[in-house]
C-alpha cells in the first residue's frame, strides 16, 4: 500500500528528540575544570614544592610544564573537534605540540649519554617511577571527561581519539605532578615525565574506542 510522503517522513521522524549541539568551548571547559580538580588532588594529597609556593620557579621546570601543558591543550582541543566530525577539519595539529614536547626525551637521552651511569641511581629510578605511575594516574579524570564528551559525539576514528585521549590525560596528569615533584633535572624529567604520557598514550589507544564506538 502506497503512503503520502509527507506522513511517511512524519512517521519517521516522529519518536526523534532534538539534541543539544556539542559547543567546543563548553568542552574545553569541562577538560579545564578536569585539569583544576587534578591540581587540587596534588595540593592535597602530596603538597606543592617549596619553590612554587614562593615564586622561585627552575627554568627546566618552567619549560617542562609549560610543553607538557601546551601538549595537553592541543591534545584535549583536537579531540573535542572529533567528537563533532564534519567535511575539511583538521586534525593534525597536536603534532606540532607533541614534536616539541618531544625534545625533553631527546635531551634526556643526550644528557645521560654523556653523565654516563651517573644519570639514574636507585633512589632516582625509584623516585621516576613514582612519578611515572602518579602521572598516569592522575590523569585519569581529564580522560573520563573527554571519552564522556567522545560518547555525546560521533567520532570517525575511534583509534585516533582513543590515543589523543590518552596523550591529553597523560600530559595533564604529569604537569599537575610535576607541582609537586622535586627534580629539575632534565634527565629525569625527560625519561620518567615523558614516559607517563607514553603510558597514557598506549592505555588510552586500547580502551578508549572500545568504550567510544557508536
Amino acid at each position: 500500500m502506497s503512503r503520502d510522503t509527507n506522513s511517511l517522513i512524519a512517521e519517521l521522524a516522529g519518536g526523534l528528540q532534538p539534541v543539544r549541539p556539542l559547543r567546543f568551548s563548553i568542552g574545553l571547559g569541562f577538560a579545564l575544570a578536569g585539569l583544576a580538580a587534578t591540581l587540587s588532588v596534588v595540593a592535597l594529597l602530596f603538597g606543592i614544592r617549596p619553590d612554587v609556593l614562593v615564586g622561585n620557579f627552575d627554568p627546566v621546570f618552567l619549560l617542562a610544564t609549560g610543553l607538557f601543558l601546551l601538549l595537553g591543550l592541543a591534545a584535549t582541543a583536537t579531540v573535542i573537534v572529533m567528537s563533532r566530525p564534519h567535511v575539511g577539519s583538521d586534525h593534525s595539529g597536536w603534532r606540532w605540540a607533541a614534536a616539541m614536547t618531544a625534545l625533553l626525551p631527546i635531551a634526556a637521552i643526550i644528557t645521560g649519554i654523556e653523565r654516563g651511569p651517573a644519570a639514574m641511581s636507585v633512589a632516582e629510578a625509584g623516585h621516576g617511577l613514582d612519578c611515572l605511575m602518579a602521572g598516569s594516574a592522575l590523569g585519569l579524570l581529564v580522560a573520563a571527561v573527554l571519552v564522556w564528551w567522545l560518547r555525546r559525539g560521533a567520532p570517525t576514528s575511534p583509534e585516533r581519539a582513543g590515543l589523543l585521549t590518552g596523550i591529553a590525560a597523560g600530559s595533564f596528569g604529569i604537569f599537575a605532578f610535576s607541582f609537586h615533584c622535586q627534580y629539575n633535572d632534565i634527565v629525569h624529567i625527560g625519561l620518567w615525565h615523558g614516559l607517563a604520557v607514553v603510558v597514557s598514550a598506549a592505555l588510552g589507544r586500547l580502551i578508549v574506542p572500545h568504550v567510544i564506538r557508536w
